[in-house]
């Protein structure tokens, strides 16, 4: 599925020509032509985006409510455990490769597009070896110890579907550095329809486990990424000399070392509480904290798929733009995922008695009155989405390290007793607390740098010129 020199390229998704709706990006940045040409194009761009990300969302969101109810409380627990560990390699991957794609795939290599491409899959298999490793060494330890609830059959399905999870994730970004997501809106529905389509046959036969739900979903990501993986070297161009792996892990090295440490403590205020509610109150219980957290799922899912275009976006207002349009940039993405959330759980909070009772089929109801708080902490958490993406544009995550940082440190101070006393009910508060400060810590944080960097632009055009030594 490697990427392979083709001489039979075409030109499709060359961002140079004139079918490319953001390629005049110095027309749009000044105005030229009508609202509605500047408009049109990213309407329908975005549109694709969401769809995408909809089909993606949506497959996994119908994956965790049919667990969650044709599986015992003890077996979607251990389901929910494996996931959060899922999330944690997901978004140490998305660290080092995924984001900084964001950034270099526009500037850096956006000339070279399909040998950076290239080096990235090669790159992807040099670490799809130790995540194979760990969670097969997970998985044989759940066993020794005698995990009867799934758990360790759980960590070996994810042990063998993960890489290939991941490297649909990185087939699917490639199309949006070329503002083309057409064919990942294809790729997206052959995912949904094998994960799904593998998922009720597996209930139908009476083999459905936590081991099987991954085994299929990673069968969905293998089809689907390795038809992404097949129409990107059919059609991107051969253009420039292509970068070595050396020099593009080198650069996303030094780029995602703070991403990394970012993504590992935002993982800890959303997820280290379904090993810490299993561990104080047992595998059913974190199985009501995910029947809780599925409800915050579509709103993390959509700003992934905006994020898969606002990131490039800002990081052309930061390259191209004043410094004041970039502030504008990041209070209009903060108010969109604010707004969006808002709308979103002002409805599913009216129904959500009802919607807990079709979803789960009179499953977990016992919970639904913790919902109010879960609409709160993903309030905070799209919120904090705006500053944190226009810092990654700055190129500055040692910035989104130190907020999410802060809202880790509150989430074990806070959430781990809370949650040994009080069970989901704690956990729900810790996560909401959490996520708020780390809000109020990255709007803090994206002021400064701003501030900071106006003030050095104006010393640096205030600075006399230095006078000639002659005429």
């Amino acid at each position: 599925m490697a990427l392979s020199e083709n001489t039979n390229d075409t030109v499709e998704m060359n961002v140079s020509g004139p079918s490319d709706p953001l390629a005049t990006g110095a027309a749009v940045a000044s105005g030229n032509g009508t609202f509605f040409e500047r408009a049109v194009p990213w309407i329908v761009k975005g549109t694709m985006a969401v769809l995408d990300q909809g089909l993606i969302a949506g497959s996994n969101f119908v994956i965790g409510i049919l667990l969650a109810r044709w599986l015992a409380p003890q077996q979607y627990g251990a389901y929910a455990v494996a996931f959060a560990a899922f999330l944690l390699l997901g978004m140490l991957y998305q660290s080092l490769l995924l984001e900084p794609v964001g950034v270099f795939g526009v500037s850096a290599y956006g000339d070279r597009l399909r040998g950076y491409i290239r080096s990235l899959v090669q790159i992807h298999f040099f670490t799809a070896v130790p995540i194979l490793l760990s969670l097969g060494f997970a998985a044989a330890i759940a066993f020794w110890f005698g995990q009867a609830d799934g758990l360790a059959g759980g960590l070996l399905g994810l042990a063998f579907s993960t890489p290939f999870v991941l490297l649909f994730w990185l087939a699917r970004r490639a199309f949006y550095l070329q503002r083309s997501p057409a064919p990942a809106v294809l790729g997206a529905a052959l995912y949904c329809v094998l994960a799904l389509g593998g998922l009720w046959l597996a209930y139908r036969f009476h083999m459905l486990s936590p081991l099987a739900a991954f085994l299929f979903m990673g069968v969905g990501a293998l089809g689907a990424g390795a038809f992404l993986l097949n129409h990107l070297r059919r059609h991107l161009p051969k253009a420039g000399i292509p970068p070595s792996v050396r020099e593009v892990w080198k650069r996303h090295w030094q780029y995602g070392k703070w991403a990394l440490g970012s993504a590992a403590m935002m993982w800890v205020p959303a997820n280290i509480f379904y090993p810490l509610v299993s561990s104080f109150k047992g595998m059913a219980q974190a199985g009501e904290l995910k029947a809780l957290m599925n409800f915050a799922t579509p709103m993390l899912q959509f700003y992934g798929a905006i994020a898969l275009l606002l990131l490039p976006h800002a990081t052309r207002v930061h390259a191209y733009e004043s410094k004041a349009e970039l502030r504008k940039a990041a209070v209009r993405i903060t108010l969109l995922c604010v707004f969006g959330c808002a709308a979103y759980w002002a409805v599913l909070l009216v129904f959500h008695g009802a919607v807990f009772r079709v979803l789960y089929s009179g499953r977990y109801t016992e919970v639904e009155y913790l919902m109010p708080v879960v609409a709160l902490a993903s309030l905070s958490w799209s919120a904090f989405f705006g500053p944190a993406t226009v810092l990654r544009a700055m190129e500055a995550p040692d910035q989104v390290f130190g907020a999410v940082a802060l809202a880790s440190c509150v989430s074990v101070l806070v959430g781990v007793p809370a949650t040994k006393l009080l069970g989901v009910q704690g956990a729900i508060w810790g996560m909401a607390i959490s996520e708020t400060l780390g809000f109020l810590g990255a709007t803090a944080l994206l002021v400064r740098k701003l501030r900071n960097a106006q003030s050095s632009s104006v010393t640096a055009i205030a600075s006399p010129l230095p006078e000639s030594g002659g005429d």
